[in-house]
């Protein structure tokens, strides 16, 4: 199994995809007036107004009504970002913080109201899970060439 994305129901796709774009310094792909996606090398994020919802069944999803998930995005350097989007966004929830799992993060809302965390990972421990080459790079042998 492979997790490949997830997807935000929204009553304003426009707005909602250009505030993912500006975050995130992706560009969309729009396949329809009410999909669009942001790809990352890891996962994408789909965003799709509330008329895609007549495809899966009357009242599946409720748009901007999330309190429960949290849309992560690991950065270079959460307090660069911080700065960046302070001059763009405005408020955010939570200023640069050093989580006690090892991880620096900033929370903020996008325009639904959905939490959206950037965070860079700093202890030793954080780095290495996170680290995705980690494991490829630790079954190579020692005397292996590159």
């Amino acid at each position: 199994m492979d997790f490949v994305s997830i997807r935000i129901i929204t009553d304003k796709i426009k707005p909602l995809v250009a505030f993912y774009e500006t975050i995130t310094g992706l560009t969309a792909t729009w396949f329809t007036e009410d999909f669009a996606e942001l790809a990352t090398a890891s996962c994408t994020l789909a965003i799709g107004s509330t008329r895609t919802l007549a495809l899966f069944g009357a009242d599946v999803a409720q748009s901007a009504a999330n309190r429960s998930a949290i849309i992560e995005f690991r950065v270079g350097d959460v307090d660069a970002e911080y700065r960046r989007l302070a001059k763009i966004i405005g408020g955010f929830v939570q200023a640069p913080t050093t989580m006690p799992w090892g991880n620096r993060s900033m929370l903020l809302r996008d325009p639904d109201g959905n939490l959206v965390n950037f965070f860079t990972p700093v202890s030793a421990e954080a780095i290495r899970k996170f680290d995705r080459n980690a494991g490829a790079l630790a079954a190579e042998p020692a005397n292996a060439t590159a």
